[in-house]
């Protein structure tokens, strides 16, 4: 299972940095650990938390995950994590960050069995309501 970006998905993160409208985004983290992993996942991130500082973001909130109502145990997560960027430009350079690489090499690859990245716009959207 995926816990990485592939090549294309880095390509699409880079064309957005300093591009037309790259602004404020949030990147919702989905989460699930291999036994032990949380722990080695926290190591990890003492590092990002500084180098997320060092590009201007910062963590929203975390929650962990009980449960999975609708899907399958393939959807299941234990925690999820809000982390709001300025922009584009700033992910990419915390994804590129070397002190941050070399972080994940150590802790974070061996920590998470998943893991799934979600942008979001930063602003949100109006609360859905049913037509009057």
């Amino acid at each position: 299972m995926p816990i990485e970006p592939d090549e294309q998905q880095l390509a699409e993160v880079a064309a957005r940095a300093g591009a037309y409208g790259d602004g404020p985004l949030v990147m919702l983290n989905l989460n699930r650990y291999v036994p032990g992993g949380h722990e080695a996942y926290m190591r990890y991130g003492e590092v990002a938390a500084r180098v997320l500082q060092r590009v201007g973001g910062s963590f929203l909130w975390y929650t962990n995950t009980p449960q999975t109502v609708i899907g399958d145990d393939g959807d299941r997560y234990d925690e999820i994590i809000a982390v709001w960027y300025p922009s584009w430009s700033a992910f990419q350079a915390l994804v590129s960050d070397p002190e941050l690489l070399a972080a994940a090499e150590e802790h974070r690859r061996g920590a998470l069995e998943k893991a799934a990245l979600i942008c979001v716009p930063a602003g949100g959207q109006a609360p859905l309501m049913p037509s009057a």
